[in-house]
């Protein structure tokens, strides 16, 4: 008798004989069912605004594209239906979420911006892709007829790595979210978990796939994010050769595996000067103060030029105990004069709503902009 079937006999937990016979049968982890959820645990309108019409997310397809499985007489939820679109998919995979990062120079240091991603994981990639662009430059190529942007990173190369992380990333470790790290040489990206047995990396070059997680696999194909199994790695060494690159590296590092995705040549930043005293910020709030009509909108203003901000943080900063009906108020009055965003429009009263300073909030700072009630 093995540990594992020794444990799950002295300690009988539902999760894990569900793993233990998954892992017997053959069966991926995100095919795996979660009979304590429902139906009316998943996002579905959000799904079938991914779909359009191409695919009506009725029962049957639900079934067809296994985020429904039968259930001891039961139609429930799969991990990957969760994982995909679950409500709440925070409370039940606590680290399947992306973080990005942008740090100054080429080592892990100094962290110039940083994004924290929970939107579902199909619409995470373009999330991802943004903050890549924001922390590039692009130019033109006018040698053709239309003019032909042309970026300081490899687009292709990085949407394909970054997909391959989220399809195969290992959602049952604890510990560690998926990471996509832009330093000024290289763009990182990795995931929790491993090769899967029997692949090697040279294997993997060659087009050789197995999937890890089939439900994500095939939702992502479906919506048209993968065009064609075992093609994405390839694609990427392919390409960058073409554009010249040095190669890409694959590696697995603890118990990841890690894209390393060289840059062509440095993309650097230059962070803004910062103020030489403290009468300089006082005189900004000051200005903002006169301008907005009202202290605490100004504050709020100084705080959210720093970092992406929610309102219990903003609450701390401005040293109240509680989120208060005025702050409430003014992020209100801040929403509706276009200074400020939420960084999850479509979910207004989320728990992980932050607010963002707006192109007209960045000028009003800079003495550029006046806001008009």
């Amino acid at each position: 008798m093995t540990l594992t079937l020794q444990k799950l006999l002295q300690q009988p937990d539902t999760a894990e004989i569900l793993k233990f016979k998954a892992s017997v049968d053959g069966v991926a982890f995100d095919e795996m069912p979660m009979p304590e959820l429902s139906i009316d645990d998943l996002d579905l309108a959000a799904a079938q605004v991914l779909f359009g019409h191409d695919r009506r997310l009725d029962e049957q397809s639900l079934l067809t594209l296994r985020l429904l499985t039968d259930y001891q007489g039961r139609r429930v939820p799969t991990k990957g239906a969760v994982l995909l679109f679950g409500k709440q998919r925070s409370v039940h995979f606590a680290d399947a979420w992306i973080q990005c990062g942008r740090f100054m120079g080429t080592e892990k240091l100094d962290i110039f911006d940083h994004l924290d991603i929970h939107a579902p994981l199909p619409t995470a990639v373009d999330e991802i892709m943004l903050f890549l662009k924001k922390h590039a430059f692009r130019g033109a190529d006018l040698t053709e007829v239309r003019r032909k942007d042309v970026w300081s990173i490899p687009l292709g190369i990085l949407r394909e790595a970054v997909i391959n992380a989220l399809v195969h990333a290992d959602y049952s470790q604890r510990g560690a979210p998926i990471r996509i790290v832009f330093l000024d040489d290289r763009i990182e990206i990795d995931n929790p978990g491993l090769f899967l047995p029997g692949l090697t990396l040279e294997d993997i070059k060659q087009g050789t796939s197995k999937i890890r997680n089939t439900v994500i696999a095939r939702v992502f194909r479906e919506l048209h994010l993968i065009e064609q199994w075992g093609t994405g790695v390839r694609r990427i060494f392919t390409e960058a050769k073409a554009l010249g690159l040095p190669e890409p590296q694959l590696i697995e590092t603890g118990m990841r595996v890690r894209f390393i995705i060289p840059l062509l040549e440095p993309v650097r930043i230059h962070p803004p000067k910062k103020q030489s005293n403290e009468k300089t910020e006082a005189q900004v709030e000051q200005r903002l103060e006169s301008r907005l009509e009202s202290p605490l909108a100004a504050k709020v203003l100084v705080k959210l030029q720093e970092q992406e901000t929610g309102k219990s943080a903003l609450a701390q900063y401005l040293g109240h105990k509680t989120v208060s009906g005025e702050l409430h108020k003014q992020i209100k009055r801040l929403l509706e004069l276009q200074l400020i965003e939420m960084t999850l429009p479509n979910k207004p009263n989320s728990r992980l709503q932050k607010y963002r300073l707006t192109t007209k909030g960045l000028e009003l700072i800079s003495h550029k902009g006046l806001p008009h009630d």
